[in-house]
């Protein structure tokens, strides 16, 4: 990503109602000075939950295999919620997790699929932010399939920076300081710069 002619006035507006300019220039000259405090797309986490196991679970998880190419994890309800009929154990819900350019290139038709628009509320404190999709079929290039139906799904996408290997590594595990984790205007920014996302207010 070249940030040398970036001005913050060219940045989509809406991001610009909310992170002002001061700050814009703040964190483009911190990544600047320091490319490796530019975040990047860690992983994309697709979700689908049914809040039932059986067929309608199944049909879940052959959805998401052809979406993503990739294996669904089923997973199970953390406690049982009688007036829904889940019980703890049960499972009811697919997850498939995506990283690298297969992350990124999911996103790229997740951002299409809902007009490059992403609502500021949809970030938290820590740079990550979801999107919720109610039918898969925004997705460019999903076909309808009247075996498996309609579904909808949340999208999480995990930002980080270098230097986030210390709080998974086996030895000398660390945590994280926050002044290096990635903050949630850097991560409104990163989206803008990218792929030309609209933050909404």
């Amino acid at each position: 990503m070249m940030l040398g002619d970036i001005k913050p006035e060219s940045l989509p507006k809406g991001i610009l109602e909310i992170i002002s300019i001061d700050k814009i220039n703040k964190i483009l000259e911190d990544w600047r000075s320091n490319p490796m405090r530019i975040p990047y797309i860690a992983k994309v986490t697709i979700n689908i939950g049914v809040g039932e196991s059986g067929e309608r679970l199944q049909k879940a998880i052959t959805l998401l295999e052809r979406l993503t190419g990739r294996k669904p994890v089923p997973r199970a309800a953390k406690r049982t919620i009688r007036e829904f009929g889940v019980r703890r154990g049960e499972n009811i819900a697919a997850v498939v997790t995506l990283r690298k350019r297969d992350a990124e290139d999911f996103l790229k038709r997740v951002l299409e699929g809902v007009g490059w628009r992403v609502k500021a509320s949809s970030f938290d404190e820590y740079g990550n932010f979801s999107i919720g999709i109610k039918e898969y079929l925004v997705l460019p290039g999903a076909k309808y399939d009247a075996e498996i139906g309609i579904f909808g799904m949340d999208v999480a996408v995990t930002l980080e920076r270098k230097g986030y290997r210390i709080a998974r590594r086996r030895r000398a595990r660390s945590t994280i300081p926050r002044r290096h984790k990635v903050s949630r205007e850097e991560a409104m920014l990163l989206l803008a710069l990218k792929y030309n996302v609209n933050i909404i207010p």
